[in-house]
């Protein structure tokens, strides 16, 4: 089952100064961080922040692709996590055929913002993460960093891209 998730903040871990993603449910209060690059966090902050860049970015050409060959991105589905690493698949529809793309999660969520399409997350993936957690609604990304900071070593700074 896939629990849909929404971008709930972008953030640095204080700890291993690497981005983190982190997805919130649209449902409850459960989140999911992703450690990412600092690329892919550049290109995510760019689209969150609605930044114009002068030429596409690869995230943007791979939009125009789509866009050109007349597919439509369904979902993004950060669909498994296998040695400390979240695996991603990009759903497409074009011509009624659907089919499924292997992607990096920061990748297939950049690309999501830009296509505006739903994200989501195995439910077993949510299970089998150290990191994730409840934490409620008003929770500030202060109390979020303080949460990250209280995380030991075994969990923390392992989950890749």
């Amino acid at each position: 089952m896939e629990v849909e998730m929404k971008i709930r903040s972008l953030m640095m871990d204080p700890v291993t100064n690497m981005p983190i993603v982190v997805l919130k449910d649209v449902q409850s209060s459960t989140i999911l961080p992703i450690w990412v690059g600092i690329y892919e966090a550049n290109a995510i902050a760019q689209e969150i922040e609605k930044v114009q860049t002068p030429r596409p970015m690869t995230h943007d050409l791979l939009r125009n692709v789509f866009f050109g060959l007349d597919a439509r991105v369904q979902k993004v589905v950060v669909s498994e996590l296998k040695d400390d690493t979240f695996y991603a698949l990009i759903w497409i529809e074009r011509d009624g055929q659907v089919m499924s793309l292997d992607s990096r999660p920061s990748d297939a969520l950049a690309l999501a913002l830009r296509v505006d399409c739903p994200i989501f997350v195995d439910d077993e993936v949510l299970k089998s993460s150290k990191v994730s957690s409840a934490l409620n609604e008003s929770s500030s990304n202060e109390q979020l960093r303080n949460w990250l900071e209280g995380l030991n070593d075994d969990d923390l700074g392992r989950y890749k891209m």
